[in-house]
């Protein structure tokens, strides 16, 4: 094992290396039998050190691309169009913004970032093999970039399209391509179940995100400080996003609330430049040049020089009907990256709660909670903005008016929250709130009818069924109820079809035709499975469904209701079409669905790619639009005629909290991101097949599966 020492040998000493070096000291990295990093420090602060050291061990990509996304700096490595990316980043959190930022973060906090940049560069300059594509130092105020680990933050509701017509930019070529299947929903799922639900009187925690596949690290970080957590962090970051610690865990699901704000500004252009209107005052619009370099097809280096404008508002991202748009969204870096933080050394819902309502500063995500006192929450996004309820914030509002800003925050006790509910079980699924906790869930009325701008969706209803029955859940139970194969829209859809097919004359071409297909379909019982192919032909249907959906039905995500409702001539043209599709494909309409739905991992290219010459798992679960709770997002590429999932399930886990935490889990493919490690893809069967490793959560849990121990640098 090469040391330091001989790494290093001919450096000059110092003084920055050095103090990697003493800190390096203070950490020990124990890699378990999965590959999955342990990490133990002194201090938080050599937590934070040695955890990111071991994400760049596992994947320094990743860790730069999404520094490369939330810094504004795509464009450096990958080329002149991803300058409107960039700019949309740049107009909230610019360099300079984020160096004022840590300038006001607390002696503490600016230590753990401190720690996490130094962390990175020890990294660095200890693997001279790694080549970053731009980052090749990180700086302690990087991290305020990137504070809230879910996929998707609130800066990408602002319209590249639109942003980049405001501020000149060629709009972007259109290449003809094949329709475009259904996307999967961005979310997760959660689900807490109390002791009165419970078998053993225990608190359990499903933590089930659905994400693209390697978003997120899987590790435990401890220290001496009292530091104890383990779960799910998304790359480059420094705290654990999703998990549980020995008294809590915590699950984020993507949330439906609206917070994020439209304001129509009235330009007024004057002799000292432009401003926009406000009650009776003019207002100076405020100037901004942003630099954003880009590289070219040669390899240097290019700069477009961008001038932005923004009022009290926010910045301008569009135009709209003669008026320019400010877009108002969260924008509290300091507070966010405290609340990620403290939430994950909390040890009941009180001191959890606290944590959230001192920073009001999760925007975008509900949490679903369990502890072991026994506690379960749903908890609902801190920041939500006070708005005048006369006015519809669904559309912009105008910007002119004084009563249409934001007034303060809405205190935390006053937002949709569930906290021990009667019936003891509650769950999110990146649906509305009002349906949390059965009886128990927050009346929709009681709220500003701006607070939530979701709707309920088919796993809402999936999940509900399952858990308000009579019977109580175990860690396994639970588990196999994250894996239940049924699928309600099909069960509600399909009899529209059938009754179509039977009410076709006798003599139409398609009664003959789609006879065996519907007989398939009708005797189905609308679950998943590898060996179905029932389920093949119901989702290449559903999927020539969507096809043929209107534009809002699509927009709306409700292509699963509108199934029942279209016209009998599209559902039995879309029957049509897909047994023509599967013949073409597959060479017969009859296969089983994990003959076409298939997991692969044969690369770590942020881009995935796939190949049907090459080995791949069998997949049994479907796409989260159709109800399933095991999401797998599947298509086909330019290249194959297989289906391949790269979003829906990704780290998934089960918790129990008895008098010792205990929990199974798993991650697509695995923790590795290097394709030659034994860890790139030793969890893919168990992925595929619903079957959980244990956590080593304990020392004693982990003597025995210890694979090597080590200290940063080594």
């Amino acid at each position: 094992m090469l040391t330091l020492a001989l790494l290093l040998a001919a450096a000059p000493a110092q003084p920055e290396l050095a103090r990697w070096q003493a800190q390096a000291a203070r950490v020990s990295i124990m890699r378990d039998d999965w590959g999955i990093a342990h990490v133990k420090g002194k201090t938080d602060a050599d937590a934070v050190f040695g955890a990111i050291y071991a994400q760049a061990e596992d994947d320094f990509n990743r860790i730069e691309r999404n520094y490369l996304t939330a810094l504004g700096r795509q464009a450096e490595a990958d080329g002149e169009a991803l300058i409107w990316d960039d700019l949309r980043h740049r107009l909230y959190l610019d360099e300079a913004d984020l160096k004022t930022a840590w300038a006001r973060s607390p002696a503490q906090m600016r230590l753990l970032m401190t720690a996490w940049a130094d962390g990175l560069n020890y990294y660095l300059a200890t693997h001279k093999n790694v080549r970053p594509k731009v980052l090749t130092r990180f700086e302690p105020w990087m991290a305020l970039s990137f504070t809230e680990g879910s996929i998707g933050g609130d800066v990408e509701r602002v319209d590249l399209d639109k942003l980049r017509a405001f501020y000149g930019g060629k709009p972007p070529a259109i290449a003809s391509a094949a329709p475009a299947l259904m996307t999967e929903p961005m979310g997760s799922n959660g689900i807490a179940i109390g002791p009165t639900k419970s078998a053993n009187g225990h608190a359990l925690l499903l933590i089930n995100p659905h994400t693209s596949h390697y978003f997120r690290s899987e590790l435990q970080m401890t220290s001496d400080e009292g530091l104890n957590a383990y779960g799910a962090s998304t790359w480059g970051q420094f705290f654990i996003y999703q998990g549980f610690n020995p008294h809590i865990g915590w699950m984020h699901t993507s949330s439906t609330a609206d917070n994020v704000d439209e304001f129509a500004e009235t330009v007024v252009r004057g002799r000292n430049g432009p401003g926009y209107r406000y009650g009776a005052a003019v207002r100076p619009l405020e100037k901004r040049l942003v630099h954003i370099r880009f590289r070219k097809a040669d390899g240097t280096l290019g700069v477009r020089d961008i001038t932005t404008w923004r009022t009290h508002h926010g910045p301008i991202t569009h135009e709209a009907k003669g008026k320019w748009i400010a877009t108002a969204l969260m924008n509290r870096p300091v507070e966010a990256i405290q609340q990620s933080w403290l939430r994950t050394k909390a040890s009941d819902l009180a001191s959890f709660q606290k944590v959230a309502a001192t920073f009001q500063a999760n925007s975008s995500n509900n949490t679903v909670f369990a502890s072991d006192k026994g506690e379960i929450a749903f908890l609902y996004p801190q920041f939500m903005p006070r708005r005048n309820p006369r006015l519809d914030y669904t559309r912009p509002v105008d910007g002119s008016d004084p009563a249409a800003d934001w007034q303060g925050l809405i205190p935390v006790a006053q937002l949709p929250n569930v906290a021990n509910p009667r019936d003891g079980w509650l769950y999110n699924t990146n649906n509305w709130p009002w349906s949390a906790a059965g009886p128990d869930s927050p009346v929709a009325t009681r709220f500003p009818r701006y607070i939530d701008s979701g709707i309920e969706n088919a796993r809402a209803e999936h999940a509900m069924g399952l858990l308000d029955g009579p019977g109580r859940f175990t860690r396994d139970s639970l588990l196999q109820a994250a894996f239940d194969p049924y699928l309600p829209p099909f069960a509600k859809a399909l009899p529209h079809l059938v009754w179509a097919h039977e009410a076709l004359p006798a003599n139409d071409p398609l009664k003959k035709r789609l006879a065996d297909p519907i007989a398939l379909l009708r005797d189905w019982d609308c679950k998943w499975g590898v060996q179905s192919e029932p389920t093949t032909l119901a989702i290449f249907w559903a999927t020539e469904m969507d096809r043929r959906a209107p534009e809002d039905i699509r927009e709306k995500r409700m292509v699963a209701q509108w199934m029942e409702v279209a016209p009998a001539s599209i559902q039995l043209e879309a029957l049509s079409a897909a047994v023509e599709r599967l013949e073409r494909d597959f060479g017969r309409w009859r296969i089983a669905w994990g003959e076409v739905n298939r997991f692969q991992r044969i690369a770590n290219t942020i881009k995935p790619r796939f190949d049907d010459a090459q080995p791949s798992i069998p997949i049994g679960f479907v796409s989260g639009n159709w109800g399933s709770l095991a999401a797998y997002g599947s298509q086909p590429y330019p290249n194959t005629k297989r289906w391949y999932g790269n979003y829906g399930n990704s780290f998934v886990a089960v918790v129990e909290f008895g008098p010792r935490v205990s929990a199974r889990a798993v991650t697509a493919g695995g923790e590795s991101g290097d394709p030659k490690s034994p860890h790139f893809d030793d969890q893919a069967e168990r992925f595929a097949s619903g079957d959980f490793r244990p956590v080593y959560f304990y020392p004693d849990q982990l003597k025995g599966h210890i694979e090597r121990t080590y200290r940063p640098g080594q």
